[in-house]
């Protein structure tokens, strides 16, 4: 099996569990997966399988989006409900003031990443610092918040949901937190679900219990998606027989002879197809060499 197999992933299952599940499921080991979900997160988790796991380093910086359930007045060592809680408030403001505050935090914001993340700190994690009970500084980093909207909020008990649309690398429940600072109440995350990534959303996937019912039956390669899909933000470039033949033997491409090579800019990947149509891999523009390299083989190759 080669290609992405998008899974709705469950609450209390980290990304690894998932694919040590696919691994028993599948009898696959060739597996990894887009960015991790916590473990308390649900949602969509784009598993690599085969020549695609080649891409995981390569994935276009494509923003993602989550339904974030948060509650005023409490805040917490994690910033989310499953941390050590402390009350802040009892009574909190009305919709149009909660309205109101997102938006300070549409756009390109400076975020501080939480003590409880993965980020490392002189080689260490900083979850792992914060559980030994240390606070290390850490230095606020841009994000951008392309949409926040409230989907609903209930101001007996401080309870809301969001929607929000974001870039690769920013913490939706400090968003959540400082949401709740600028309200003065305070806030935790108490519900996070990841609708869309990489290009995909939640109705390309799967549970895992669907994939093992898929694989029993024989028909869970139907539901892999091709790894292009991962890369459709990247222009495209179709070769002919000898330089399809070329490229797959790995040979660097004259520029010249590409149709729609003009238009190949060198800092960005493109999606190269054979004569036949079959995506290939990703290729790169060389202009002061006039020439088209090979980034990526995505194809698998007999002998």
């Amino acid at each position: 099996m080669n290609g992405v197999l998008c899974i709705d992933k469950p609450e209390k299952m980290t990304s690894f569990d998932v694919i040590a599940k696919l691994r028993r499921i599948t009898h696959t080991r060739k597996i990894g997966h887009t960015g991790t979900l916590d473990p308390m997160a649900t949602g969509l988790l784009p598993v690599l399988f085969g020549t695609a796991t080649k891409a995981c380093d390569l994935l276009p910086e494509s923003g993602k989006r989550y339904r974030a359930g948060f509650r005023l007045g409490l805040v917490s060592d994690t910033e989310d409900i499953w941390g050590t809680l402390e009350q802040t408030a009892g009574s909190f403001p009305d919709r149009e003031t909660v309205e109101a505050a997102l938006a300070a935090f549409r756009g390109e914001i400076m975020q501080v990443p939480p003590m409880y993340s993965a980020l490392s700190v002189g080689g260490k994690r900083l979850y792992e610092l914060a559980r030994e009970g240390k606070t290390v500084e850490r230095q606020p980093r841009p994000v951008t918040i392309e949409t926040l909207t409230l989907l609903s909020y209930d101001r007996e008990t401080g309870r809301g949901e969001l929607d929000v649309r974001c870039s690769k690398g920013t913490y939706i429940r400090t968003l959540c937190a400082d949401i709740g600072a600028s309200l003065g109440t305070g806030a935790v995350m108490d519900a996070l679900r990841r609708t869309e990534a990489c290009g995909f959303t939640l109705g390309d996937a799967l549970t895992l219990q669907a994939a093992e019912a898929r694989m029993e039956a024989g028909t869970l390669e139907a539901a892999i998606l091709p790894a292009e899909q991962l890369f459709l933000p990247d222009p495209a470039l179709r070769l002919n027989p000898v330089q399809t033949r070329m490229f797959c033997n790995g040979v660097r491409l004259d520029l010249g002879r590409i149709p729609a090579s003009a238009q190949l800019k060198c800092d960005t990947p493109w999606r190269v197809y054979g004569a036949d149509g079959l995506f290939l891999g990703l290729g790169q523009g060389l202009p002061e060499k006039a020439e088209l390299r090979l980034v990526k083989f995505f194809f698998e190759r007999n002998g």
